[in-house]
């Protein structure tokens, strides 16, 4: 039994982790931790001890008065991190050190210099390091996989992938850039993993734009072409200043692909296909799935098994390779 406790009680671990943590027969929910004054200056402890009280009384465990004390805890096996991206990093390097299993949510941290030590503590520790990249988990992805492996719509010629959404609240940390905020970090490391997946372990990134407006002082929105050694494309593109767009297109010789919801789809939701081949359009309904589960279960996975826990380190660092990438592409 993996005893895990929660570092802050935000919306998504309220909301999306903890109902699908208690589907998990390995896991015990031990309790939420909310940030003392000096772990996280101008907290509302108020808000958060109201917040973290609702968890007790939606899920059980108990409240922690401090993100230390839950990490320096005998009663924590694995530590969940759902706080802004810029605070990935302290508070994962802290778990480590303490001995426990770090589940972090996307992106594990936000520079690639900080991802590879992280990762490599994890090593020297032996403990699972998992970044919480859920829709890759989506039975849809592997019937797409079907589809297109299938020969129906031909040989790929092109993959683009489109992920945006309207305009959030001033106060949310995807525009802060002191919280780590920014389209690519949030919108854009989306679309970069699910190319990566798509194009397979050879991907490089080939170009990359950042787009900025005057209000804020991160990036709003992006895009960027990957390829592989194959010769296959993948056009992505996202923002957080946009109509909302969750779209994969694959491009064959014989027809296209279209499907919605590739990256966001929930528990209980049932995404669609759409194959067109001349002036013929066909509509399938791929399964519906609980990748949030399915990602804690990887987790959990990783806790036991070392050669997966390795495999899994791989894929997050590819992932921050080819962030760093984009970064460094769109500033030349």
């Amino acid at each position: 039994m993996i005893r895990i406790g929660v570092i802050c009680p935000s919306e998504i671990a309220f909301r999306r982790f903890m109902p699908a943590l208690l589907k998990q027969e390995n896991f015990l929910f031990v309790g939420v931790a909310i940030a003392d004054e000096s772990e996280w200056k101008g907290v509302n402890q108020s808000v958060e001890k109201e917040k973290a009280n609702a968890f007790v009384v939606d899920y059980g465990g108990k409240v922690f008065d401090s993100y230390t004390s839950i990490i320096n805890s005998d009663e924590v096996d694995a530590i969940y991190i759902p706080l802004p991206p810029a605070l990935h990093f302290k508070w994962a390097e802290l778990a480590l050190k303490a001995g426990k299993h770090v589940l972090s949510e996307k992106p594990a941290t936000t520079s690639l210099a900080d991802t590879e030590y992280l990762i490599k503590l994890a090593a020297q520790k032996s403990l699972a390091f998992h970044e919480n990249y859920m829709f890759a988990f989506h039975n849809q992805l592997s019937a797409l996989d079907d589809i297109i492996a299938s020969g129906e719509i031909g040989e790929v010629r092109l993959y683009r992938i489109s992920f945006g959404f309207p305009r959030r609240a001033a106060n949310d940390f995807r525009y802060n850039k002191t919280l780590g905020g920014g389209a690519l970090l949030d919108a854009g490391g989306y679309t970069i993993k699910y190319a990566s997946m798509l194009l397979g372990e050879t991907t490089k990134l080939v170009c990359a734009h950042s787009q900025y407006i005057d209000t804020f002082e991160v990036d709003i929105a992006g895009s960027a072409t990957l390829v592989n050694d194959a010769g296959i494309t993948a056009q992505i593109a996202f923002g957080m200043d946009n109509s909302y767009k969750c779209d994969l297109e694959v491009w064959g010789s014989l027809g296209t692909l279209t499907s919605g919801r590739v990256l966001t789809a929930p528990a209980g939701f049932v995404p669609e296909v759409i194959i067109k081949k001349g002036n013929e359009e066909v509509v399938k309904q791929l399964p519906e799935d609980d990748a949030f589960m399915k990602s804690i279960a990887l987790f959990g996975q990783c806790v036991a098994d070392i050669s997966l826990r390795h495999k899994n380190h791989t894929a997050i660092l590819q992932q921050a390779e080819l962030v760093e990438e984009f970064i460094k592409h769109s500033k030349s």
